[in-house]
């Protein structure tokens, strides 16, 4: 999983559980979407978004894994209809650090309909197929592995039954597209930004507790299976801290399991150069470019990407496969507005 449940924290309600965050290039400009509510944890609840909660883009454009720019929505309460309705605020500069501050509203919507605005910008919110894939014994090895610093025990696995434990679940998404133009006024000469979700709901006494951030993908299968305090950490944390926070637990975490594959002469200097690459935890994009999440390098991140792979591989150093790919999903992502699997 990407980020399926990933914490105690955030499986206390999945309409604050961030699933996976994708960026990418669209048909007007730069696509932004966040996934939450995934129907795997159960049909018997609250599904949507909350509405006591906050779902926020955080874009970094100087590389110092500070926002800059913030897309925040909040939602209204479920109608009869089914729909919420939304409000999208804009913060730039220190409001868009700043939890309390207002920002600019940029529109009021609701859900199941695009909202189109000024320079050619808009907005969809609403249920969609999981365009994600995940093999559910690869992942649990892999997990193992990294937390024991062994390699992945797949004696018995069969890739030829390999299935994706998501095919036909759903998940409730947020599809902003924005012109390049407003990411490149905060992006330096190499058009180079940085960017990651939160989840946030409201306390009883007027601030916010944040349940759930998403920047890479992979990144709690990784190391929180078996850690569910360290889970919940992550999903608490910012990404200006985590190098100080998680570098020497993610660095000994890779050197372990590289070290039990023999793939590196140096086990240690994998495992640091491993934590410098994943954190801060953040996604890196250049603006105007295709998005591209694989062996070469990490572009922003398609709906159609195979991070697992990537990501699994990358950690043991050792090819590893899921035993499937994009043609697993139930239905496919669309080429054209807002780009997620229809339901």
């Amino acid at each position: 999983m990407s980020h399926h449940l990933d914490s105690p924290i955030a499986r206390q309600d999945p309409r604050l559980d961030i699933t996976d965050f994708f960026l990418f290039r669209g048909e007007r400009g730069t696509v932004f979407v966040m996934d939450v509510s995934h129907s795997l944890a159960g049909e018997d609840i609250p599904r949507g978004w909350h509405p006591e909660g906050r779902y926020e883009f955080k874009i970094d454009g100087n590389g110092d894994a500070v926002e800059e720019l913030t897309y925040r929505f909040t939602f209204g309460e479920r109608g009869p209809d089914g729909r919420q309705p939304y409000r999208m605020h804009r913060l730039t500069g220190v409001e868009a650090q700043d939890s309390h501050a207002e920002g600019t509203l940029v529109v009021e919507g609701a859900t199941d309909r695009t909202q189109d605005l000024v320079g050619g910008a808009r907005v969809w919110a609403g249920r969609a197929g999981d365009p994600f894939w995940i093999e559910p014994d690869v992942l649990q090895a892999v997990g193992k592995a990294v937390k024991n610093g062994t390699r992945a025990d797949l004696e018995g696995w069969d890739p030829a039954k390999a299935a994706n434990l998501f095919a036909g679940h759903t998940v409730h998404s947020i599809v902003l597209e924005v012109s390049d133009s407003e990411l490149l006024a905060l992006a330096g000469p190499d058009r180079r930004i940085s960017a990651w979700t939160l989840a946030s709901l409201a306390t009883d006494v007027g601030g916010w507790r944040q349940i759930n951030r998403a920047g890479l993908p992979m990144i709690h299968p990784l190391f929180t299976q078996l850690d569910e305090d360290l889970g919940d950490r992550l999903n608490q944390g910012r990404p200006a801290d985590d190098v100080r926070n998680y570098a020497g637990a993610v660095a000994a975490m890779i050197s372990g399991v590289v070290r039990a594959y023999g793939t590196s002469e140096d086990p240690d200097a994998y495992g640091q150069g491993f934590a410098e690459r994943v954190l801060p935890n953040m996604l890196p994009y250049i603006v105007g470019t295709p998005a591209c999440y694989s062996f070469l390098q990490w572009n922003g991140r398609a709906l159609t990407d195979n991070a697992p792979d990537v990501m699994f591989s990358t950690a043991l150093n050792t090819p590893l496969s899921l035993g499937i790919g994009k043609e697993s999903v139930a239905v496919e992502p669309a080429p054209h507005y807002p780009y997620v699997p229809a339901v």
